[in-house]
């Protein structure tokens, strides 16, 4: 009797961890969403700040990547200009979004996003281009995105 009561305690502690661990989400499932500008920065200058009343750049305002229906990205860039193409996550470090459509001026099609943070909570993604980006004006940019 004793022995089974043991048994059954135990299978119900295994079950109560099993059933109290939270999934863990892969990185791809995580920016899985409609991201917005928070704050811009070119070269290492804020340009934008959203709520701002300074800032260099308010068109960043309407700036968008839509990343929520996988794989297909879609870029609303500072000139009203909407960019559609597919992307990929490579592990937790880089955002790859390719055969950009219409192509950005010197892109050659593709934007490599490296990934700096993450929040816990999935609202915060902040993202940094890998290269120059000429339609900026050849700027470094790093873009801290809100989900929307």
């Amino acid at each position: 009797m004793k022995k089974t009561v043991r048994v059954i305690a135990f299978l119900a502690f295994i079950g109560l961890v099993s059933f109290s661990c939270k999934k863990t989400l892969s990185t791809a499932e995580r920016v899985k969403k409609v991201w917005v500008a928070r704050v811009v920065k070119e070269n290492s200058t804020i340009v934008y700040s959203s709520g701002g009343s300074n800032n260099i750049k308010p068109s960043y305002s309407g700036y968008r990547l839509n990343l929520s229906s996988a794989p297909t990205a879609i870029i609303s860039e500072i000139d009203g200009q909407s960019y559609t193409g597919t992307y990929t996550v490579e592990g937790d470090s880089k955002i790859i979004i390719s055969g950009i459509t219409p192509e950005p001026t010197g892109t050659g099609g593709v934007l490599e996003f490296d990934i700096v943070s993450l929040a816990e909570d999935n609202s915060e993604l902040v993202v940094k281009l890998s290269t120059a980006y000429p339609k900026t004006g050849n700027t470094t940019n790093e873009y801290t995105l809100i989900a929307q």
